[in-house]
């Protein structure tokens, strides 16, 4: 199809943006994707910048875009967009045509992560090379990218953009466009199989060009250390006849990766973790939910990128690296070079500031996926045959040398974190029961052990075994040439590994030590303390579910107001007492096998909690000091609290015929009988008062009907409400409400229409019923006095 009449850029712009409201989503990609074919690079160049924008957003969150992170796959426009920002749709082709003229455009640095941020108006070039030769100086504030970069800059921007939304768009995470999208970027230009595709467009030249080449002559620094190259060896971009495609389009994987990982993970500062040893800063960044699960979706792409390094290029000596493809190198490094330092102070940070609820699941899974490699190499003979223990091969012992503080360090984070948690919760003790199955599995303990004793390994021993040589008479080779190396590289690296993170005079706390151990053990006391609450709660909710029966529908009613759990919600709270049962049973089993307690230390642990519930402390009011107005609690009864060892019973506290109408309340009859109540009260309350002073059986009937003094008495002894206001003198009354509940009035209904049935009158159905419900409460009465 012959190119269109040529229109300056301006107009091409403009007929676009006043197009852009006014049609459907189908009809615009359809018009974008033809003039993307249609109109040379030139014209294009105009529209790119706004073409992103609408799409992911503004940089400041001002414009929402195609909103992708509320594009559910149900959405009728989930497809389109999916086909034009597919790696081979219209948008990257887009991308592609104007990458082949080499045009660049203006990022502002405002709206890079904090520290890249800070060091760049500092005057100092970030680590990352993705920034090298694109920072004006002097400074303008904006940097210069390519196509390319500006297109995957802007698309992971809009995931950390302040946007408001719309009211009523919410859905599953993973079924989003963005999320989707995430994913299918990384399948694409991060391969398990087979080499990047080759991109769908080229110029008269060949191939697409591609940034600046970097230097070859720099090699991999060490471990720990920071690189200006993430690859060892030059990747030419220079079109030739017999160029690898691999390494003409390797550039591009490369440039998402550092992407994603900076501006998703590079927001908190190595150096200020390390000033202050813990993460306990205030940082102006607040990782969302879905920012979490989209990182935990990055890291799982990257285990299975890289366990899908070919097995000549991992078992072959360093020499023979530099034969394999670019690919292969960066499979090679990827997690260590690319991910471990700015994640592990991601998740720290996390850790520490994260709120003690059920969204902390995200952080809690994103670090367990990272700290499971294992699981994402597609092999499936390191499972036993019940499916439930995964042997952990021992070819991985490296990796968690290499990464000890991830397993280490951030499981006390957990166990602080976990002993601030209300257990009873299902989905927290779901939390622990997770970590709890991943560290137990088979032979991990002890890959962490041997890891902590190669960093204890002082540094003399090291010397002197790289000093000692035994050498054979018929060789005259080192016995020990095949293993000492190895292990004098397992010493440094995770020596290396430590020291960079936590800095050169760091106190390292050993995960199987005596400090931590008492920490387990408060967990495990923790543990078996909401274990028995949970039981409490169970116990309750089979009580209260039996006086819901059906039996108690033959009751005239309940003069226990406070209760507002319907039999729907008991269920409910029945089902998530027994996980949280067996969730909480399951990790104490974990963790025993975990840190070796035996039978004994974990009966007592139990006895000790067993005595203290025996002692009636869970039926005790939280610890607090009593005031003029009302209890205040201890810094111990709000741990008690959050544990669910011990609350306060909630319930309401003024005139019980003045409560707000229930759902299961007739309004006009509710206001009736109160009125009528009222007036009677009024009339004859000296009576009443007589009536319940007298104790025979007219005056237990008298106060049965009466006076519920007692009863609020016996139910407000452990509330926290001052004394003066619960001491409040309580007359006897006759109470009417109780007419105005629709079960009350079914019952009547059913009762009429019965004796209806058996031909009785009004006035006659009317006696009995009275008589019925009399003789029942009579024989209440006669039950609660024995």
């Amino acid at each position: 199809m012959a190119a269109p009449a040529l229109q300056q850029p301006s107009y091409l712009l403009a007929n676009l943006k006043a197009d852009w409201t006014n049609k459907p989503l189908h009809q615009r990609c359809h018009e974008l994707s033809k003039i993307i074919d249609d109109y040379p690079a030139k014209e294009l160049h105009a529209i790119f910048p706004w073409l992103v924008e609408s799409v992911f957003g503004s940089l400041d969150g001002i414009l929402s875009g195609w909103n992708l992170r509320f594009l559910q796959a149900r959405s009728a426009e989930y497809n389109i967009a999916m086909d034009f920002l597919d790696p081979s749709g219209a948008m990257m082709k887009l991308v592609y045509k104007l990458q082949a003229e080499e045009y660049k455009y203006e990022f502002p640095v405002s709206y890079l992560p904090g520290p890249i941020k800070s060091s760049i108006h500092a005057g100092v070039l970030p680590d990352c090379p993705l920034f090298h030769n694109k920072i004006q100086f002097p400074m303008s504030g904006l940097l210069l990218l390519n196509p390319f970069e500006y297109y995957m800059f802007s698309f992971a921007s809009s995931l950390i953009a302040p946007k408001n939304y719309p009211p009523g768009q919410h859905g599953s995470c993973s079924d989003s466009t963005y999320f989707v999208l995430v994913n299918t970027y990384l399948k694409y230009f991060l391969p398990t199989e087979g080499n990047v595709p080759p991109s769908p467009f080229s110029d008269t030249r060949g191939t697409v060009a591609s940034p600046a080449p970097r230097s070859p002559n720099v090699p991999y620094v060490g471990y720990g250390g920071h690189s200006t190259s993430l690859l060892k060896r030059h990747i030419t971009h220079q079109p030739s006849v017999n160029a690898d495609p691999a390494a003409q389009e390797i550039w591009r994987s490369e440039t998402l990766l550092q992407v994603f990982v900076e501006m998703w993970l590079h927001h908190y500062s190595l150096e200020m973790y390390q000033k202050l040893q813990s993460p306990q800063v205030k940082e102006p960044f607040t990782p969302s939910e879905e920012h979490v699960l989209v990182v935990r979706l990055l890291v799982k792409h990257l285990h299975a990128f890289s366990s899908s390094l070919k097995q000549e290029s991992i078992s072959s000596s360093p020499s023979a690296h530099s034969h394999s493809s670019p690919l292969e190198e960066l499979k090679r490094v990827v997690v260590q070079r690319f991910v471990q330092q700015k994640l592990y102070v991601f998740l720290q940070h996390c850790f520490g500031h994260w709120p003690l609820d059920a969204s902390f699941r995200a952080v809690l899974e994103t670090w367990l996926s990272y700290v499971q490699p294992w699981r994402y190499t597609g092999e499936k003979n390191n499972m036993q045959a019940d499916g439930q223990n995964r042997i952990v091969p021992d070819k991985w012992a490296s990796f968690v040398q290499e990464n000890l503080l991830m397993y280490t360090k951030l499981f006390q984070g957990f166990l602080n974190r976990a002993m601030r948690t209300d257990l009873v919760n299902a989905k927290n003790a779901l939390m622990v029961f997770r970590v709890a199955k991943v560290f137990v599995q088979p032979n991990l303990s002890e890959m962490i052990q041997k890891a902590e004793q190669l960093f204890l390994e002082p540094e003399h021993a090291i010397l002197q075994r790289q000093n000692r040589v035994f050498l054979t008479p018929s060789h005259g080779v080192s016995f020990l040439s095949s293993r000492q190396p190895v292990r004098t590289d397992s010493v440094f690296k995770v020596k290396s590994h430590v020291y960079s993170l936590e800095g050169q005079d760091c106190q390292y706390n050993l995960m199987f030590g005596p400090d931590l151990r008492k920490n387990v053990l408060k967990l495990i006391q923790i543990i078996a303390q909401a274990r028995q609450t949970a039981k409490r709660i169970s116990d309750h909710s089979t009580e209260m579910a039996a006086n819901n029966s059906f039996l108690s529908w033959f009751a005239v009613g309940s003069s226990d107001h406070n209760n507002t759990f319907t039999g729907g919600e008991m269920d409910d709270m029945g089902e998530g007492v027994k996980k949280t049962h067996e969730f909480l049973d399951k990790a104490l089993d974990y963790l025993c096998q975990i840190f070796r307690l035996n039978a004994g230390q974990l009966s007592q642990l139990m006895v000790n909690v067993a005595s203290v519930d025996d002692e009636g402390a869970s039926k005790q009011l939280p610890d607090c000091i009593p005031s003029e107005n009302g209890f205040v609690l201890t810094d111990l009864g709000r741990l008690q609290i959050i544990s669910g060892l011990r609350r306060f019973e909630i319930e309401y506290q003024g005139d019980p015929e003045l409560q707000p109408i229930r759902s299961y309340e007739n309004a006009f009859l509710v206001r009736l009988m109160f009125q009528i109540s009222s007036f009677i009260n009024a009339r004859f309350g000296d009576h009443m008062e007589a009536l319940c002073s007298r104790q025979d059986l007219l005056g237990s009937i008298g106060r049965h009907y009466l006076s519920s003094s007692s009863k609020v008495a016996e139910q407000r002894r452990k509330s926290p409400v001052p004394r003066q206001r619960r001491d409040r003198p309580q007359r006897a009354r006759l109470s009417l409400r109780v007419l105005a509940s629709y079960r009350t009035l079914l019952i009547l209904l059913l009762l009429y229409m019965l004796f209806a049935l058996l031909s009785f009158g009004t006035l006659s159905s009317t006696g009995l019923v009275l008589i019925v419900s009399f003789l029942y409460e009579l024989l209440l009465i006669s039950f609660m006095k024995n």
